[in-house]
């Protein structure tokens, strides 16, 4: 019986055992909603107002498929990040990559991109407050988190073929001085380290129920867990490949680094909220964050191959790369949002300027020695740098009257500008290969690349609904738009296509792409009682199509992208989905479900290049996803609160995507199905079931203090990293994460002991390359066959058990 196998046997036993445990609690199951407040009521469960349809609505009656976090939950379990969201929402996957790379987000199994490889773009909108943000901010000082699932393209500016999430901050309050400073300590298992957190929150009127302004500040330190121990002593002198059976040979090249993954994040908001009339409220706001990372997150136990003696032993959280890998992420956004009371309608607009900035090293011996092993002797790091502008300007239209018609239209605009600058170094290949004397823009350059894009997007968007009756209602809705983009790249490679003396020698090609397109949305609602509601939807999904920044092939140089692989077209999404939305006993008991059929047309894939094998964006066939989303909300009696959240997704290409892991050198040859897609084959980087659990207990204590209790339990099951396991894909077997804490509280402070990865489960949540990587490859024409031991194959894996001590206090002036 295979360990796969065996995994899933595991997994199925436990969601089993779980399900049945919470039966014996609960009658019954449902779909994604809001996240009950601890300070419930013990008439009911605490309604939390969202607004997910542009109107102010409780997620029970909102005919969407929404999840909402409240602040209460996001600190009962320490949700601080955009990974830690998409454990309590069914459907939704972010795979935890550690502080220095970002995960694909995705939503119902919708993702063609193997794991190994850059992420899909694009599948969700992620906003801010009012305006799109492409950013992974830290989650602090937020009133909640609200996840739609489904493409909202008619309500929302920025468009997405599977859904959007919304971090929604707190605004500045107009009567109240207040702030809460807080602290927190905790360890990891495997790090000799102590990690940190300091935060702090002011909000103060400047005119009392006029002008207001809030600011928050956090300093978060976590030390690392996973240990660089083949480090080179001295880049171009030392040797990566010792001799293993010498001691004093390995001492005398390599160094070890612990806990190298360390990251330190620095987050802070302002925001100057102006209230002066009835009819106008705008907020000016400036975020701020900047994330150093010590290295890569990626571990190689048991992924090299076992004919070294030494790299044979490789343990659970060693990385075997030659350097050391420090990353740095600048993220600005600058937004003002204006809301205006015109009597029939709200007016409102959200305008953002934004800017990233990416710069870091990176080992890219692998990548050169698949290109010739005698790169083996020339250990070499790339030098990444990334920057982005982006503009945003979002207006819209709310109506206000109360007749049996109401409508939402509104504009969209989005100018985003790209530029990349990547560098790799060979060092001593010039002293080595010419003896000194070759003339370069910088010594030991062995590839440059610098490439540019931009894209502008406008988009006209609505809906208008119709009551029907009391209890039934229909909304349609459009979203018209065009899109104009461009790409202007070049590259060189000094030792093949001769020396360039300066970035004037390079000779950029543009490539470009333009469309325009209309997406419908279908919806209609049925309120059967005052707390059972059926909704139906029927809605499209789009991305834009693009071009891939890397020059034409023509003979300058060895990287380059033949015509079919220039640009890439558009796919499109019809979402189709049931679901019903339920109260009972006097609103203690919430019990939500949906049924869904997701067609996806021309899947934007990633892929290689013929030429010098660099990832591109290009498209394959159809694929289909179809399932099943639960959850339930129940108060046990005054101090219980539990919820729990199911959802199965079926996700798999529906026609055949030839060479959709590129192409062999034999096409036609019996190995040729291991690269191309097929019908029935299973989309790579999702679970196909998903599972959490929480409860919270609360009583009273020593007088007039509150202790509060809760339990959280976040499982999946196994997911391919490659679509059908082709192409040395593999199965990462399922596992499930216990979190638990205990707060003490009063009016002003609290105090929390909490426990994340309980039992400290070790999972790979993704992988980086494939087996073929270690000279392990199923297929042999894949096998790379080179002398030197590659490195570039591992996994990502679940951060060690945490325990810590978390302390806030809150205060007012």
């Amino acid at each position: 019986m295979s360990k796969n196998y065996k995994s899933y046997k595991e997994f199925n036993k436990s969601i089993l055992c779980i399900t049945v445990g919470s039966i014996l609690m609960l009658p019954g199951y449902a779909l994604a909603e809001e996240v009950p407040n601890k300070a419930s009521e013990a008439k009911g469960i605490e309604v939390i107002q969202v607004t997910a349809s542009r109107r102010s609505s409780s997620v029970q009656s909102t005919p969407l498929n929404v999840t909402a976090l409240d602040s209460d939950v996001m600190k009962d379990q320490n949700i601080s990040s955009p990974e830690d969201v998409a454990r309590w929402v069914p459907g939704l996957t972010i795979s935890d990559q550690g502080g220095r790379e970002s995960a694909t987000i995705i939503v119902r199994g919708l993702n063609t991109t193997s794991s190994d490889r850059e992420s899909d773009g694009g599948t969700v909108a992620t906003y801010l407050g009012e305006v799109p943000l492409r950013a992974d901010f830290r989650l602090k000082d937020m009133e909640r988190v609200e996840v739609l699932i489904g493409p909202q393209g008619t309500l929302y500016g920025g468009g997405s073929l599977a859904g959007a999430i919304r971090y929604i901050p707190n605004k500045p309050e107009l009567d109240i001085t207040e702030g809460s400073i807080t602290g927190d300590i905790f360890s990891l298992n495997e790090s000799d380290g102590t990690g940190k957190e300091i935060g702090f929150v002011f909000n103060t009127p400047i005119i009392e129920d006029k002008l207001a302004v809030r600011f928050n500040v956090n300093y978060y330190d976590s030390p690392g867990y996973v240990d660089y121990n083949y480090l080179l002593k001295e880049v171009g002198v030392s040797s990566p490949d010792p001799d293993w059976n010498d001691d004093a040979d390995i001492s005398a090249n390599l160094k070890q680094k612990k806990d190298a993954n360390d990251e330190s994040t620095t987050t802070a908001r302002v925001s100057l909220r102006w209230n002066p009339s009835d009819w106008f409220n705008g907020t000016l706001n400036y975020f701020y964050q900047k994330q150093d990372a010590g290295g890569n997150s990626i571990v190689q136990q048991d992924t090299l191959s076992t004919n070294n003696r030494l790299f044979g032993q490789v343990g659970q959280f060693e990385s075997v790369r030659r350097f050391e890998e420090p990353n740095e992420n600048k993220d600005t956004l600058l937004s003002l949002e204006l809301e205006f009371d015109l009597d029939f309608a709200q007016l409102v607009s959200a305008t953002g300027k934004s800017t990233h900035k990416d710069d870091g090293l990176r080992d890219q011996t692998d990548l050169l020695m698949d290109i010739y092993s005698g790169y083996a002797d020339f250990p070499a790091f790339s030098h990444d740098q990334k920057s982005s502008d982006t503009f945003t300007q979002e207006l819209r239209l709310i109506s206000k009257s109360e007749s049996d018609f109401s409508w939402i239209v509104g504009y969209y605009y989005n100018k985003l500008k790209d530029n990349v600058k990547d560098r790799e170094y060979t060092i001593g290949i010039t002293d080595a290969w010419f003896n000194g004397t070759y003339t370069n823009i910088e010594r030991d350059l062995e590839y440059i690349d610098v490439n540019s894009k931009s894209e502008t997007e406008q988009a006209i968007f609505g809906e208008i609904a119709y009551q029907i009756s009391d209890k039934w209602s229909v909304t349609l809705g459009t979203r018209i738009f065009e899109y104009d983009l461009s790409a202007k790249a070049d590259n060189h490679a000094p030792f093949y296509d001769g020396p360039v003396a300066s970035i004037d020698d390079l000779v950029f090609q543009q490539t470009s792409a333009k469309g325009n397109d209309t997406l419908y949305k279908f919806n209609t609602g049925y309120q059967f009682t005052a707390d059972v509601m059926s909704y139906f939807t029927i809605s499209e999904g789009f991305r834009l199509g693009g071009a891939n920044a890397l020059p034409a092939c023509d003979g300058s140089t060895q990287v380059c992208a033949l015509p079919h692989e220039l640009d890439y077209d558009p796919d499109k999404t019809v979402n189709t989905e049931l679901g019903i939305k339920s109260s009972w006993l006097n609103n203690r008991l919430h019990l939500n479900a949906a049924i869904f059929n997701v067609g996806w047309d021309d899947a934007q894939v990633s892929s290689v290049t013929q030429n010098g094998a660099v990832f591109i964006t290009t498209n394959a066939g159809s694929a289909n996803s179809k399932g099943v989303e639960l959850s339930t909300r129940a108060m046990l009696g005054d101090s219980f609160t539990t919820y729990m959240t199911y959802s199965f997704a079926k996700a798999e290409l529906t026609e055949a995507a030839p060479n959709l892991f590129g192409s062999i050198s034999t096409p036609g040859s019996a190995l040729q199905n291991h690269y191309d897609g097929a019908d029935g084959d299973r989309l790579p980087g999702a679970p196909e079931h998903q599972f959490s659990l929480g409860v919270d207990y609360e009583t009273e204590v020593m007088g007039d203090k509150l202790l509060n209790i809760s339990y959280g339990l976040t499982a999946q099951s196994d997911v391919y990293t490659k679509a059908g396991l082709k192409a040395d894909g593999e199965i990462l077997p399922g596992y499930a994460l216990s979190n638990l804490s205990a707060k003490l509280s009063n009016e002003s402070w609290s105090v929390t002991l909490y426990i994340n990865n309980l039992f400290d489960k070790y999972a790979n949540t993704s992988v980086r390359r494939d087996k073929s990587w270690a000279g392990n490859a199923k297929f042999s024409s894949q096998n790379r066959g080179v002398d030197n031991l590659q490195r570039a194959y591992g996994h990502y894996i679940t951060k060690p058990r945490t325990i810590g001590v978390r302390f806030n206090y809150n205060f007012e002036l």
